[in-house]
């Protein structure tokens, strides 16, 4: 790899779309990252495609986005049925226990492991990512090895799900065992606030805007909304000098984004073809009810009265109840238009109230503390509707100045590569738990319990004591490293175990306490037991982009042992 190229890939991969844009650039300068245009084939000219998959009746993969879309929309009802599509997917992981045996089901009602399914798109994504490079790049060909890859992930998921997606991407050849320095977990909000801070005055959708750019205004305080497809990200930034950015509020949200007003249009198309109509419809030919939420994706950027065809399956289905004029008597906010669902402004509003109401609240919140907001910004593919909009800037225009960049589908995207190039842009970040590993203390009488005391030849101890590494809300800076010095418990101690924990509580005293969750362990070698309990093992945890490491050094013999800090349910060890 040429030493003096900095060779990023970053890839967004949504609930709704994905995507992904790379930069191949001397060291010394910095140019417009380059995004990957999708669906030519198929009509269409976007900067992310569907985030869906399709599996072939053995479980082999076949095609991803518009293609995988259009060839199961095409499937008639039992082919369509035989074949494993899987959309919008990505929100299984969320807020679940997560392991490689986790289940998710396909369109056809049967279920492939979430692995499996996030790693083969992760796959698909790399390929096409060094595919659409090397055709445009002469005289080599790069290889995953020669990029520093950025994967994008919600800024509220908890840290087994980053996990999750760490484990998928090294699967998929993203990077490789002993090489996953190269992948950086960048938080989507961040990403976009990176990329949103540098933008002119003209970059921004709203003309509430008048100054320079952000990173040009030190002591700037301001909140970025991610509207996604699955989740709404929020956080809230302070521009330092130079343009570094400080959180001055942990990442919060919900699991509100886009797909929640895409599920009340399809309870609305439920409540309208009632008798078993819309459920038999979605049973017997689900390739068009694809279509028919495809084609809402459009309808939910306007504010206006909306009408789409209705597919000729679902009207023939109807009609064995009844005239299709009748299902619609029954019913506000729709009517029967000449073959044609009509839906009025007032009825696609709703579909986003419970939506607005919970990105109203997260912002109302934040506001309330003693920070000194001057904007918000809007970004993300759900943010292209002017509902959501208009909604933000009634509901705090007169405290903030509201902004949405143009194409703000696109802004995680090219944040995240300028992140990969400079991932200490985000300078310092409020700690989500507290965090701390198992010791042991002398035993004292009026402050330890009797049941946590044990006595060796060296003395009589108190075991399971919680030792802080990091408190809940506490500024943590990228790349900082914080040291910790430990003795032996006994004089011919060969080995010294580790266990780390994290917890929502400030200052527990035990990690046996309720609400204290064990992520990993590890052990490291204590061979030379010349020193006996004067022994030193330090204990170093660095604080990165989005993780934690461990290193533990046996003073006396060199011995070294590390760990990304892991948070899946089973154990790492």
């Amino acid at each position: 790899m040429n030493e003096s190229l900095d060779c990023i890939i970053a890839i967004d991969f949504g609930t709704a779309y994905s995507g992904y844009a790379f930069n191949i650039t001397p060291k010394a300068k910095e140019t417009e990252p380059f995004l990957k245009r999708w669906g030519k084939e198929h009509g269409q000219d976007t900067p992310k495609t569907p985030t869906c998959i399709l599996f072939d009746e053995q479980e082999e993969f076949l095609q991803f986005g518009y293609e995988g879309k259009t060839t199961y929309i095409k499937m008639h009802g039992e082919e369509a049925k035989r074949h494993y599509f899987f959309e919008n997917f990505k929100m299984e992981i969320y807020s679940k226990k997560l392991n490689r045996d986790l289940m998710i089901k396909a369109a056809n009602g049967k279920s492939v492991t979430a692995f499996k399914v996030f790693t083969t798109a992760l796959w698909y994504l790399k390929e096409d990512a060094l595919k659409s490079i090397n055709a445009n790049t002469e005289g080599r060909k790069f290889i995953s090895s020669d990029f520093t890859w950025v994967l994008t992930v919600p800024a509220i998921w908890d840290p087994s799900a980053k996990q999750f997606m760490r484990e998928a991407a090294t699967q998929a050849g993203i990077v490789t065992e002993g090489n996953q320095h190269s992948l950086i977990i960048a938080l989507e909000p961040e990403a976009a606030s990176v990329w949103c801070k540098k933008l002119p005055a003209d970059g921004f959708i709203t003309q509430n805007h008048d100054g320079g750019s952000l990173d040009q205004s030190p002591g700037t305080q301001y909140i970025v909304v991610d509207c996604g497809g699955g989740t709404i990200d929020i956080t809230v930034h302070e521009v330092l000098d130079g343009g570094a950015l400080k959180e001055l509020h942990k990442a919060s949200g919900n699991d509100l984004g886009g797909q929640s007003v895409d599920r009340k249009f399809k309870e609305f198309l439920r409540e309208i073809f009632s008798d078993g109509v819309w459920d038999k419809y979605e049973e017997n030919f689900p390739s068009e009810v694809q279509r028919i939420m495809y084609d809402f994706t459009f309808f939910k950027q306007v504010d206006d009265d909306v009408q789409m065809s209705c597919p000729y399956n679902l009207g023939t289905l109807a009609q064995k109840i009844q005239e299709i004029e009748k299902f619609f008597e029954s019913v506000e906010g729709a009517s029967w238009d000449c073959g044609a669902i009509r839906i009025s402004k007032e009825k696609l509003r709703s579909f986003f109230a419970e939506s607005l109401k919970g990105i109203t609240k997260s912002l109302s919140d934040i506001l309330k503390n003693d920070f000194s907001i001057e904007y918000i910004l809007l970004v993300g593919g759900y943010a292209e509707s002017k509902i959501l909009r208009q909604h933000v800037i009634d509901q705090f225009g007169d405290q903030c100045k509201v902004l949405c960049p143009f194409r703000p589908q696109e802004a995680i995207l090219k944040g995240a590569v300028k992140f990969g190039r400079s991932p200490g842009l985000v300078a310092s970040r409020k700690s989500a738990f507290t965090y701390g590993f198992e010791t042991s203390k002398t035993f004292d009488e009026s402050n330890h319990p009797p049941d946590k005391k044990f006595v060796n030849t060296e003395g009589v101890w108190c075991c399971s004591i919680f030792n802080k590494l990091v408190e809940i809300d506490e500024d943590v800076c990228w790349n900082e490293i914080r040291h910790h010095t430990l003795y032996p418990l006994e004089a011919d101690q060969t080995k010294m175990s580790f266990s780390f924990y994290c917890t929502e509580k400030k200052s527990p005293m035990y990690v046996d306490e309720e609400e204290i969750k064990k992520l990993c362990s590890f052990v490291v070698d204590m061979p030379d037991i010349t020193g006996g309990t004067h022994r030193q093992v330090k204990l170093k945890i660095k604080f990165g982009f989005t993780e934690m490491t461990a290193t533990a050094i046996d003073k006396d013999s060199g011995s070294t042992k590390s760990i990304k800090l892991n948070f899946w349910t089973k154990s790492c060890c």
